[in-house]
């Protein structure tokens, strides 16, 4: 019998953030977006963007992860805080920044989705068919790819 390990130490899930923010921001400089990134980390938006008419967009950086049937990738609409074994609450980021970036390591992707188009904890974007064959209220994830 052979037992794979893991390559490396295990990632802590803020080094899977940091991942994720790089590559964001690496693919919206790619894209011609300016990218101005905050001082301070108490923002609830990680990078503020630029466009080409000098509208600026805060932007809240997410990490996205595949389903097991590699048909659809998570991620997270809310942040979490009081974390104890009693409490656990959530903060969606509505009317506090303008886009979710969210970046797929499993693709290596970027997708860029309005805070209002997705629900207030979690969402999902939709690499295949579902298997009805539902269009209505799919979020399609190459609609939204950087």
């Amino acid at each position: 019998m052979w037992i794979v390990a893991q390559v490396g130490p295990k990632r802590h899930t803020d080094k899977t953030g940091d991942i994720s923010e790089a590559a964001i921001i690496a693919r919206l400089l790619q894209v011609g977006y300016g990218v101005l990134i905050p001082y301070e980390k108490n923002h609830r938006y990680d990078v503020l963007i630029e466009d080409a008419d000098g509208n600026y967009w805060h932007i809240q950086c997410k990490t996205g992860w595949m389903d097991e049937e590699r048909t659809v990738i998570n991620f997270a609409t809310a942040s979490s805080y009081n974390h104890t074994a009693q409490q656990k609450g959530w903060r969606n980021y509505r009317g506090q920044v303008d886009y979710f970036a969210v970046y797929c390591e499993e693709l290596n992707k970027i997708y860029l989705i309005p805070v209002e188009a997705v629900g207030i904890t979690q969402a999902k974007l939709r690499l295949t068919a579902t298997k009805n064959k539902q269009e209505k209220n799919v979020r399609w994830a190459n609609d939204y790819e950087l």
